[in-house]
Parts: structure tokens; C-alpha cells; sequence
């Protein structure tokens, strides 16, 4: 009994003796690193030669960069010569000797310590990734590559370190051996295509020769190999990267008549080129499907999106003719004919659009609206979409109140939801149109905290709009100017400028001046005349800047800029006046993510 108390209280005193060690080994560590901080390299020095005796391991990374900091190369050999000797000694130890003789010129001698650090390397993961990491630091990126060939050799495995093979000969200019790197063996298997691609985004860019080379060294590996989709793939990807959507379009061509994938490469492609507003390959790509008859499995689709895209291209355009609409209603109407199921979807609101807003027959529109509504296969948000699109060609028919009635049915049916959000703004605004702006302002407080930040800023826009603009309890011209935007709503344009014009008449030093020009920018933006929009918006910068619409105005102009004239420099100069100048402006985070979305690179 007596012995186990013995060892107990030995083993306890060895335990406090220990804590109390790492407990001041801890003090003296942290005094250490401050002084590093402080650029007190000598006193720092002291301790970790200290902390260094006990746990070489630990302290000698901390005690090599101070004796590299003041350059006592000297015995920053000797430390690396010390810990070479140790037991378990790390292989990078020799990657620092060499660095130590390359400060020193003696390249020779490094080169020996570096060949020496490569001898290390046995197929061990964690002993490549600390050397290739080592080598890297130093800026040996030559020897980094040989540390990756010798692990891939000796694991007799050619795809394990493609990726940081391409990634260390790129950048060490090698874009020819990265391209090849990852397109030998066999591809796709250690390395997706949108890997592939967003290292190739990476080195290249849009530097049109690197793409070249690309493009002469895939097309090489196609012609070899013709039933590999991976290399073909890439080809496509790299002509649309060159902006070549006619090569592109050949090459899908046969990806999917190789496979016999029966349209869905041509269906895919389709929906890319949409995304980079290249319509025309688009509409090419699905016609490719679309001739080859109803018995093709994705014909109804390829029939549907080619409509959807023509749809798109008539609403951007600045005067679309007559035929080109009836053009449109009728392939709308088409589809529904042949496949009724559509009636039930979204795509019926297409249809309506285009019967109120661009064939100028609301009463259509809203047959078309209330059809998909009641067909009892229509989803339940559908639903709810059609609803609020309704509504609003019930304003345009002027009644009113059928148009907040049927806000209110989905407000109701959808409280928690954002369309339920949508459709509380939507009568709110109609409260405004109608002059009932305490009822309005009690909903939009409401709104202004919304989930949805679009919602949140139409609110506080619009609430801003009511309290900025009465004086002394004169709601009159304010009435005048939500009617303008009512008739605006109404596509009655021509009476809103005139009632604008009678605003401005009668009340020329009134405060709705600034939301006056803002309204005229919508009228222009809307008939596509944005040149004449940004003016405007520019005049509210310049006269109104400081005032409540100024961040509106920046914003604005960057979105036409953004959106409708694809100018994106331009766009990015005022996102970052909105974030600059206005820092507490709802649209700040908005304009983070536009300028996200302008510097991030494509990948299709």
C-alpha cells in the first residue's frame, strides 16, 4: 500500500512539475512571439533558444525566420545542421539549409540540400505536400513540380497531383506542359470538367494567345480521340471563351449525335448561349432538335425554349413591329394548342404578357391569366404569380378595386411568404395611386423590414416619396404626381409627361422636382431611349446629389448601364460611387453583388 502511495505522489509531483513547465513555457512563448511582432528579433531569439533546448521541434520554425530576419545566416545553418541530426528530423530541414546557401550564393551547395530534400520524397502524401509547400515558399517552384513527378512516378498513379502539376507550371509561365498535364491519361477521372475549366480561367484569362494554344492543343486530342466528350467539351468551352459561338455550336453538334444524346447537349448549350444573350446560336441549337420532329423526346422542350428566347429578343428590343408580335402570339398559342399541360404553368404568363403589354390587348391577357388560374393542375406558387400579374392588368383596365382584391386573396394565401410580401407593396402602392397615403404609409412601414431587399427598397422609396414631398399639409401636387405614375402604370405615357409638365408649371420650386426627373427616367428607360434616361438620372445626381434620391439615381445608372447597354466598366464606376458615397444606402449590398457578378469570369 505504502509503495502505491509512493508512486502516486511521485507521479502526482511529476505532473505538477510538468503543468508548471508548460504553463511558463507557454509565458515565455507568448513574450517571444510579441517581441517578433515588435520587430525585437535579438530578444526574441533568447527565449525560443531556450523553449528551442527542450522541444526542438516545436520553437525551431520561430527561431530560423528570427535569424533570417536579422540575417545571421551563420547560425541559422548551424540551428538547420542541429535539427538535421535530430531523430524523425523534417525533410523540408534541407529545402531551409538550401535556402540558407542560395542567400548566401552558393548555389551549388543549395542545389546538393535540394536534391537531397527530392531524395525524401517515398510516396508518403504528407512528405510531398510539406516539401512541394516548402519549395514553394523559397520560390522554387522548379523543384516544387519535381517533388510532384517523383511522388507521381513512384505511386505509378499520373492523375493524383494533375492539379497542382498544371497549377505550378502555369504559373511558372509553362501553359503549354499545364494544358497538358491535365488532358493526358485518362480525363475526367481525377478532375471534373468545371475543375477544368476554372483552372484554365485562372491562368488564361482572356488573354486571346493562351486560349489559341489551348484551343491548337485540344483539338489536337479530339482528332485523336473523337469519342472522348471531355476533350470535346472543353473545345466548345474554349471557343465561346473566344467568342466563337459558330465553333462552339459544331462541335455540341457531334458531342450529341456521337452519344446519341437526342438533343439534351443541344438543349444544354442552348440555355448557355441564352445566358450570354447569344440568341442566335441559341435558336440555332434548338432548331437542330426541333427539326428532327415530334418523336424526339426533348421536342417540346426545344419548341417551348425557342419560344421563350423569342420572347426575350422581342422584349429587348427597342420597337418590336406589329408582326413580330403577332408572330410571337401565335407560336404561343401554337404550343398551348399541342400541349395543353403548359396551360397549367408558368409559361402562360409569357403568353398573357405579350397579348397586354406588347400586342396592347389587356382583355386577352387577363382571359389568358384567369385560364391558368383556374386550371386545376396549376401549381400553387404559379398560382399565386398569375394572381399578381392579374391584379396589375386589372389597374391597367383601370378597376381598381378588383386589382386589390385579388392582391389581397394572395397576401392572404401566402402570409408568410414573399409573394404575400409582394402583394402587400402592390396594394400599398395602389393606396398611393388612389391618394391614400396614410394607409399607404402604415403598410410600407411594415415593408420597409422585409426579407426580400427589392421589396425593402420599392418600400422605403416609395415612403420616402409621400414624406418628402407634402408641405404644409398640401397634398395636392402630390396627388397629381401619383396619378402621373398611375397613368405611367397605365402605359398612358403620353398623359403622365403632361401631368408632370403641369406639376412643374405650377409648382416650380416644389421638392417633387428631383422625383419628377426620376419619373421621366422610367418613361424613357421604358421606351428603350436609356441614353436620354441616364441624362435625367444624371441631373439628379448633379442638382439633387445630397438629397434622398441621389443613391437612386447612381444606382439606376448603373443598372441601365449593367443591364440594357452592357457596359459594364461603366456600370462597375457607379456601383463603386454608391458604395463610396453613399455607405448607409439600401443599395450598398446590392451594389457588392453586381460587382461580384462583373469581376467573377464565366464559366458556361
Amino acid at each position: 500500500m505504502r509503495i502505491v502511495k509512493y508512486f502516486f505522489a511521485a507521479f502526482l509531483g511529476l505532473s505538477l512539475q510538468l503543468m508548471c513547465w508548460n504553463a511558463k513555457a507557454q509565458y515565455v512563448q507568448n513574450d517571444a512571439q510579441r517581441f517578433i511582432l515588435e520587430h525585437k528579433y535579438d530578444s526574441a531569439i533568447t527565449l525560443l533558444d531556450q523553449l528551442y533546448k527542450s522541444s526542438p521541434k516545436e520553437y525551431y520554425d520561430d527561431l530560423l525566420q528570427c535569424y533570417l530576419a536579422i540575417k545571421d545566416y551563420k547560425k541559422a545553418e548551424a540551428l538547420i545542421v542541429k535539427s538535421q541530426a535530430l531523430p524523425s528530423a523534417s525533410p523540408t530541414y534541407w529545402v531551409d539549409l538550401g535556402q540558407i546557401y542560395a542567400l548566401t550564393n552558393k548555389e551549388a551547395k543549395a542545389v546538393e540540400q535540394y536534391e537531397k530534400a527530392l531524395d525524401k520524397v517515398n510516396g508518403d502524401d504528407l512528405i510531398t505536400q510539406k516539401l512541394s509547400r516548402a519549395f514553394i515558399q523559397i520560390k522554387r517552384q522548379d523543384y516544387a513540380i519535381k517533388v510532384f513527378e517523383k511522388a507521381t512516378e513512384l505511386l505509378r498513379n499520373p492523375f493524383i497531383y494533375s492539379a497542382q502539376l498544371a497549377t505550378l507550371f502555369a504559373k511558372s509561365g509553362q501553359i503549354d506542359k499545364a494544358i497538358d498535364v491535365i488532358l493526358t491519361g485518362n480525363p475526367g477521372q481525377f478532375m471534373t470538367i468545371d475543375h477544368a475549366k476554372e483552372m484554365f480561367l485562372e491562368w488564361m484569362g482572356n488573354d486571346e494567345q493562351k486560349l489559341k494554344l489551348a484551343q491548337k492543343n485540344i483539338l489536337k486530342r479530339v482528332n485523336e480521340r473523337p469519342d472522348v466528350n471531355y476533350y470535346a467539351e472543353l473545345l466548345t468551352w474554349i471557343y465561346t471563351q473566344r467568342g466563337d459561338w459558330e465553333g462552339a455550336l459544331l462541335q455540341i453538334i457531334g458531342i450529341d449525335e456521337r452519344n446519341n444524346m437526342q438533343g439534351k447537349r443541344l438543349l444544354d448549350f442552348a440555355f448557355t448561349a441564352k445566358g450570354a444573350k447569344q440568341y442566335e446560336y441559341a435558336q440555332k441549337a434548338l432548331e437542330e432538335i426541333i427539326v428532327k420532329g415530334k418523336e424526339t423526346p426533348l421536342y417540346p422542350d426545344a419548341l417551348v425554349q425557342s419560344a421563350v428566347i423569342a420572347f426575350d429578343k422581342v422584349k429587348q428590343a427597342a420597337k418590336p413591329t406589329p408582326e413580330e408580335i403577332q408572330a410571337l402570339l401565335q407560336r404561343y398559342k401554337e404550343i398551348m394548342v399541342q400541349y395543353p399541360l403548359y396551360e397549367a404553368s408558368p409559361l402562360m404568363g409569357d403568353y398573357a404578357y405579350i397579348a397586354a403589354q406588347l400586342a396592347d390587348s389587356v382583355d386577352m391577357g387577363v382571359v389568358l391569366l384567369q385560364k391558368a388560374i383556374n386550371n386545376p393542375e396549376t401549381k400553387r406558387n404559379t398560382k399565386g404569380e398569375l394572381k399578381l400579374q392579374l391584379g396589375d392588368y386589372y389597374v391597367l383596365q383601370g378597376k381598381i378595386w378588383d386589382a386589390s382584391l385579388t392582391y389581397s386573396q394572395v397576401d392572404k394565401d401566402f402570409k408568410q411568404d414573399m409573394l404575400g410580401e409582394e402583394a402587400r407593396f402592390r396594394n400599398a402602392k395602389l393606396a398611393y395611386y388612389r391618394a391614400d397615403f396614410d394607409w399607404a404609409q402604415r403598410q410600407l412601414k411594415v415593408l420597409k423590414s422585409s426579407t426580400s431587399q427589392l421589396i425593402a427598397n420599392d418600400a422605403l422609396f416609395l415612403s420616402v416619396t409621400i414624406t418628402e414631398n407634402v408641405e404644409d399639409t398640401n397634398y395636392y401636387p402630390l396627388k397629381r404626381f401619383a396619378y402621373a405614375d398611375l397613368l405611367l402604370f397605365r402605359n398612358k405615357d403620353v398623359l403622365a409627361e403632361t401631368l408632370l409638365d403641369s406639376i412643374n408649371t405650377a409648382f416650380p420650386k416644389h421638392p417633387l422636382n428631383d422625383d419628377i426627373l426620376m419619373l421621366r427616367a422610367r418613361i424613357e428607360a421604358k421606351h428603350k431611349n436609356y441614353d436620354k434616361a441616364i441624362n435625367l438620372l444624371d441631373e439628379i445626381v448633379q442638382n439633387y446629389g445630397q438629397d434622398v434620391l441621389g443613391d437612386d439615381a447612381l444606382y439606376q445608372i448603373a443598372e441601365i448601364n449593367y443591364n440594357n447597354l452592357n457596359n459594364k466598366p461603366e456600370a462597375k464606376k457607379y456601383y463603386e460611387r454608391v458604395i463610396i458615397d453613399f455607405a448607409g444606402s439600401t443599395y450598398v449590398q446590392m451594389a457588392r453583388l453586381r460587382l461580384k457578378e462583373i469581376d467573377k469570369p464565366l464559366v458556361p
